[in-house]
């Protein structure tokens, strides 16, 4: 798959099949609308392109309210796109200049001029432009005149996919990493750079990997503990992570960290991919590090069963 960054350097697409969206996650619901776009784009004997934003439009539209936390960061999305066969991801800045573009404009200069479409995949209650004018009616009205065929997605796939990213940000704030690893298709997963903690796990028998999350825009798990996989150097390994302030040894610092099983190495400074499979319970205070310790070698049990080890 190509990635293309820059509106002024696109490449001529042939017979393009383009849809627009975010495509946070890349989950079930986003693949039955991708699955559509590359069948289309095979009917054609075309390219299929799918167009988003950086950074999430709601952000740029709505300051003033909470930041939308990602599912997949763009590094992220882009590879499970790619995985998909995709054959090209346009991610473009996000402005309120482009937002306010006229509705017009947005499908001759914007569509038409940069991505050539054969196709153009879009929503019944898709809307773009100033005031929102644009729609489904005026592509179509617009089709003619510009060469592109107009195909609207399922109303009821579209709801899904809409209900399932708000579902995934739900679960995972409530530390519910079944349901969002259901409507995912596979694990949530984050990546991280392991830094120096305070070396406290060794000293009860659970050295940990502390994480420097990559992407601050990352949307995290609920604190607790959670069986997980994890890569690093290219080998992956069962573990169980922590995250939170670590109630029982210091109680003020927030901290991601990872203990794998069979693993002791040398890796600061290193890259972990962690894959979050199961959550084992919440966060809690413990009378003393023993009791503490008695409650690890309890998760590590569950742990081992949860990840089939």
């Amino acid at each position: 798959m190509q990635v293309h960054t820059d509106p002024l350097r696109l490449p001529s697409f042939r017979r393009s099949v383009i849809t627009i969206g975010t495509f946070d996650g890349v989950h079930l619901g986003h693949r039955l609308i991708i699955g559509q776009m590359l069948q289309r784009a095979a009917d054609v004997t075309g390219e299929s392109v799918i167009i988003t934003f950086d950074p999430h439009p709601r952000n740029v539209l709505r300051p003033d309210a909470e930041p939308v936390r990602l599912l997949t960061t763009p590094a992220e999305r882009s590879r499970l796109l790619a995985e998909l066969g995709v054959d090209h991801l346009v991610v473009l800045p996000f402005t309120r200049a482009f937002a306010d573009m006229q509705a017009e404009d947005y499908i001759s200069d914007f569509l038409v001029r940069l991505f050539h479409p054969d196709t153009i995949i879009i929503g019944h209650d898709h809307h773009f432009g100033h005031g929102r004018r644009g729609d489904y009616r005026m592509l179509e009205a617009h089709a003619t005149r510009h060469g592109y065929k107009v195909l609207e997605l399922d109303a009821r796939l579209l709801r899904d996919a809409a209900v399932s990213s708000t579902r995934i940000r739900g679960a995972l704030a409530i530390g519910d990493i079944a349901l969002a690893n259901e409507l995912l298709g596979r694990p949530y997963s984050f990546s991280g750079t392991i830094v120096p903690g305070d070396r406290r796990g060794r000293t009860i028998g659970y050295p940990t990997a502390n994480l420097s999350v990559e992407d601050s825009g990352k949307l995290m798990p609920a604190d607790g503990v959670y069986a997980v996989r994890a890569e690093v150097d290219g080998e992956w390994f069962g573990g169980m992570m922590n995250a939170g302030v670590r109630p029982t040894v210091d109680g003020r610092t927030h901290s991601t960290e990872v203990h794998l099983f069979g693993f002791d190495r040398d890796v600061y400074g290193h890259r972990m991919d962690v894959a979050v499979v199961a959550r084992i319970r919440g966060e809690r205070r413990f009378p003393d590090l023993e009791a503490l310790k008695r409650q690890l070698a309890s998760d590590r049990l569950e742990a081992l069963s949860l990840l089939g080890v």
